[in-house]
């Protein structure tokens, strides 16, 4: 077996290691910037993707991150750059790229390992979620913080959140709310557990033992070599994970106003003081307004429709989030909490009051086909699985 730190290997933005026929692993590259997805890294990390889906001798694509991160998500500062200089359609192009990319996860032939050993946030969930197994370890971090940020969660995390027990995926999506590892495995955001000190004893094994098997997709093989390694750690007592009847209880509501108004109610209960209850709605206040109206339709949207569909219908959200005709708090949102980092967004509508069913919907409405600003196309996937199949 060929040695992992070869430097023959391919460099740059995803490294790539061909350690024999049979294994690639794929290291996202961006470590100062938590591995945020430029737009090359992506077309990058779809081309290699495709290679191995064509090529009969691999049966294992290993994925992941250099560094603190697997994935912090997409480089939104950059969009944010191309949106101040009038070059709106930056940010369409990288979320093009990342749904795809998403999409290729979720209906990949070959199984897919994602070592999620650091910060997986935005697009790193949705390179990595979809695909077959994703081991967290202890230095794992997953959040979906978009409302914070003045956007919505996406890249198909209205199909996977809603899948979650109960209404967390409620709870996370509009929260921005953070899970560790041994929380992900609970909720089966995760597949397995590995402590960090065995990855690489995990890579290793996984290299050297899938080329003994006579299947091209010998997904028993690869979770048994995983089970080898993974343990079952108990979630802290402070969890969400053990608030899953207040959430429920909350977060069922058709309303993000009767969402807050069920969470305020809690605290008439919780005489003593909840450190969880009212930091869950301090991230709602804290969030856009116009950010929560519309995270909870798509996910509850998203309860009913396959992941192609779901991404279709994100992507068309992102695209009139990036128009800003009628908020601009995607970027006024990036400009108070990664650039300026004052911490203090000026949402505009400020209110939840003032956005009417109307501006939700606009966000919801077909593009207009004008040359430049085009509805998804997802690419035919020959294997598509029947889970990921429109509903």
């Amino acid at each position: 077996m060929a040695s992992f730190d070869n430097p023959g290997y391919e460099q740059g933005e995803v490294i790539v290691q061909e350690p024999n026929a049979f294994a690639k692993i794929l290291t996202l590259n961006r470590p100062q910037k938590l591995n945020v997805f430029s737009i090359e890294m992506l077309t990058r990390l779809s081309e290699l993707f495709l290679a191995y889906e064509n090529d009969a001798n691999v049966k294992l694509v290993i994925l992941k991150g250099n560094g603190r991160a697997f994935c912090a998500g997409s480089d939104v500062v950059s969009i944010a750059r191309h949106f101040y200089n009038g070059n709106r359609r930056f940010g369409a192009t990288l979320s093009e790229k990342a749904f795809t990319m998403s999409y290729l996860s979720a209906t990949y032939s070959k199984p897919q390992v994602s070592i999620l050993n650091g910060i997986v946030m935005g697009a790193g969930a949705g390179v990595s979620i979809h695909g077959r197994f994703r081991v967290a370890t202890e230095n794992t971090v997953f959040a979906m913080p978009e409302t914070a940020l003045g956007s919505l969660p996406d890249v198909g995390s209205s199909y996977f959140l809603p899948r979650l027990p109960g209404f967390f995926g409620e709870y996370l999506g509009l929260t921005g709310a953070r899970l560790d590892g041994p929380e992900m495995l609970a909720l089966g955001l995760a597949t397995h557990f590995v402590p960090s000190t065995k990855v690489v004893l995990l890579e290793e094994a996984l290299v050297s033992k899938v080329g003994s098997s006579s299947s091209t997709c010998d997904v028993a093989l690869i979770s048994s070599i995983i089970d080898e390694y993974t343990q079952r750690p108990a979630v802290k007592n402070n969890s969400a994970c053990q608030k899953m009847y207040v959430i429920d209880k909350c977060f069922s509501h058709n309303t993000v106003e009767e969402i807050f108004s069920a969470l305020e109610e809690e605290t008439k209960i919780n005489t003593n003081g909840d450190e969880w209850l009212n930091s869950t709605i301090q991230s709602l206040k804290n969030a856009s307004p116009i950010s929560l109206k519309i995270t909870l339709r798509s996910i509850r949207e998203g309860r009913t429709q396959g992941v192609g569909e779901s991404l279709v219908r994100e992507y068309r959200m992102v695209c009139h989030i990036v128009q800003g005709k009628l908020s601009k708090d995607a970027a006024e949102g990036v400009r108070a909490i990664l650039v300026d980092k004052d911490m203090n967004p000026k949402w505009e509508p400020s209110k939840l009051e003032l956005i009417t069913d109307q501006m939700v919907e606009h966000y919801f409405g077909k593009l207009d086909d004008d040359g430049v600003w085009k509805e998804l196309k997802l690419p035919a996937r020959p294997n598509l699985l029947p889970e990921n199949v429109s509903a």
